[in-house]
């Protein structure tokens, strides 16, 4: 397996040949319901859109996991496995094959990669999104991502797992509490899940963020102090933080 961060939460993953894009945020600014004033990213560069993709895969259907405008460049025959609420997203994009996985359900990509939904993030009071396990069939090589943290105990049935790829900073804001749940969540799928290797995710690498939610945002935690609190744990999982276009191979 190679692992290549493209920054935020966009990943390119290669799994027994199958190239698969994972919550892309490539082109243009993000913003949540064009409130710019509110909240903006922007990149110091635009990402080159990967050649060869055989599948999009998107957990949310946020503007950070399934991004209208990145979407709307990539070529629209690409098959996309989504959360319900993503693939709302997708769907009206002209996207010819949209494959919507529930809690539970598995899509399999050309005999060659299986890819299980499990439950993950919550988005309002109602709305679970998705996290994925994705395992090679040749090899029976696991990854399981989830890009805020929250981690199903359902997880269990799957033990162990090769690679996470989940946040390892904890952000949120007052009073409302976590946005995104690091440290000690990361450290409980690490015990969970006994992986070999983690790789940090949602952090910004080449991104600037602006607008008034940015001022009231409190980010803890680091790539050394989550390593601590693995040896504290007696944890012998490796953590990799790539830079932003940087490959890691497993």
């Amino acid at each position: 397996m190679y692992f290549t961060w493209l920054d935020s939460n966009s990943w390119l993953i290669e799994i027994s040949k199958q190239r698969i894009l994972i919550d892309p945020w490539l082109v243009g600014s993000l913003t949540f319901g064009n409130l710019d004033w509110l909240f903006k990213g922007s990149r110091l560069q635009e990402r080159p859109i990967p050649d060869n993709i055989d599948l999009i895969l998107l957990s949310q259907g946020l503007e950070d996991h399934a991004h209208p405008q990145t979407l709307k460049q990539l070529d629209k025959s690409i098959p996309i496995v989504a959360s319900p609420n993503a693939a709302k997203v997708v769907k009206p994009l002209g996207y010819t094959k949209v494959i919507t996985l529930a809690h539970g359900e598995t899509f399999t990509l050309n005999n060659q990669v299986e890819i299980q939904a499990f439950p993950g993030s919550p988005i309002g009071p109602t709305l679970l999104e998705n996290g994925y396990l994705l395992k090679e069939l040749g090899s029976n090589s696991t990854l399981y991502y989830e890009p805020h943290g929250y981690h199903s105990p359902q997880l269990s049935q799957v033990a162990p797992v090769d690679v996470v790829i989940t946040p390892i900073i904890d952000l949120g804001l007052p009073v409302l509490g976590p946005i995104i749940k690091g440290m000690n969540s990361a450290v409980e799928v690490a015990k969970l899940l006994q992986p070999q290797i983690m790789l940090p995710t949602a952090a910004g690498g080449d991104v600037v963020f602006e607008g008034l939610l940015v001022k009231f945002l409190q980010a803890k935690g680091s790539v050394e102090d989550f390593r601590s609190l693995l040896e504290k744990h007696n944890l012998a999982t490796k953590v990799i933080a790539p830079l932003p276009g940087e490959q890691v191979a497993f």
